[in-house]
């Protein structure tokens, strides 16, 4: 009998972690070698994509409905920076084996203590190409959230494509320096990241083929289809 109850309580206990689960979307792109890139969005600035067998993950952070011990395990993680919603070790954690390499900022590092630290402008190659770039506030009075030099933004290259994580920032004078930008994902979400105008002027300088909103919470961003003039494909996902 009390096995059966707690059969019973272990079912109940699995369904209502189904139910609960996130539904993690998913949306895929051409590379310029013509393989195939599957973006896996988890939520806020939570990442992950699969390609040709490897598995890169951009910010796992834990939140409701979202199980990491179920997603497939890390070769490569990026942490753009040390604030709470980019920063999980308990994900981290879940997503790694003994293989799995981490890039990260120094804040970062003094904070889990491991990984690799990358500055600004520095480059690395381990299963893919690894570019830490700039990542900073711009508007006066919110430089206090992102400072200059602290965080990481990161391109990758992917089949012959470059795709920009930029972490968070605003539409910095750096973005000009990026050449041949194929996919980005912009954050969006004043105070902290950029407005829909600062993300349409960041566009309108990267000139990416695609255009993910990201960290966009319940920011409206109708504003976003006046790139649609410029060849630019938004695609919009839960984040």
């Amino acid at each position: 009998m009390k096995i059966r109850i707690i059969l019973s309580f272990l079912l109940t206990l699995l369904i209502m972690n189904q139910t609960n689960a996130r539904k993690i979307e998913t949306d895929t792109f051409k590379t310029k070698k013509g393989k195939i890139v599957t973006v896996h969005f988890i939520q806020h600035a939570s990442l992950y994509f699969t390609y040709e067998g490897v598995t890169i993950y951009c910010d796992p952070v834990n939140y409701e409905g979202v199980d990491y011990r179920t997603l497939p395990k890390a070769d490569v993680i990026l942490i753009t920076h040390e604030h709470y919603d980019h920063l999980d070790k308990e994900a981290i954690m879940q997503i790694s084996t003994p293989n799995t390499v981490l890039y990260c900022t120094k804040p970062t590092h003094e904070i889990l203590h491991l990984g690799n630290i990358l500055h600004n402008g520095e480059k690395v190659s381990y299963l893919i190409d690894i570019e830490a770039v700039s990542s900073y506030n711009t508007s006066e009075g919110r430089e206090i959230y992102h400072p200059k030099g602290r965080d990481n933004g990161y391109v990758i290259t992917l089949g012959g494509s470059r795709i920009y994580i930029p972490g968070d920032c605003e539409d910095m004078p750096e973005m000009a320096e990026l050449k041949d930008i194929d996919v980005a994902f912009l954050p969006i979400n004043q105070p902290y990241t950029m407005t829909v105008a600062q993300a349409i002027n960041a566009a309108k300088i990267i000139k990416p083929k695609i255009l993910y909103p990201i960290h966009y919470s319940d920011t409206d961003l109708e504003g976003l289809s006046v790139l649609k003039k410029t060849g630019i494909d938004v695609r919009i996902f839960k984040m």
